[in-house]
């Protein structure tokens, strides 16, 4: 089983995707995980904006990207990009 991570704080950071066990998407884009932990730990994936927001089930497209990348081999990096007028979740190994 790869180890799927999904990139957080524009860059910055790195949330291994098993240990997420909410996703939070609010009306300005913003995107939250809380962590499997005893503090409830939140971190930011995606900072909303008053520009282009993503699609309302943006979550769940992580979700599955998770869930197609969980069966490929080695480890997987997951982020998101707005490109062309589009938002969608990239992969490539690391």
């Amino acid at each position: 089983m790869a180890e799927v991570w999904v990139e957080a704080g524009g860059g910055r950071d790195m949330v291994r995707a098993d240990a997420i066990v909410m996703l939070r998407l609010d009306e300005t884009g913003r995107l939250t995980a809380q962590l499997r932990d005893d503090a409830k730990v939140s971190v930011t994936l995606l900072r909303g904006s008053s520009g282009a927001h993503p699609p309302d089930d943006f979550h769940r497209q992580l979700i599955r990207a998770v869930a197609e990348l969980a069966d490929s081999s080695g480890a997987q990096l997951v982020r998101a990009r707005h490109e062309g007028g589009a938002w969608r979740w990239i992969s490539e190994s690391l």
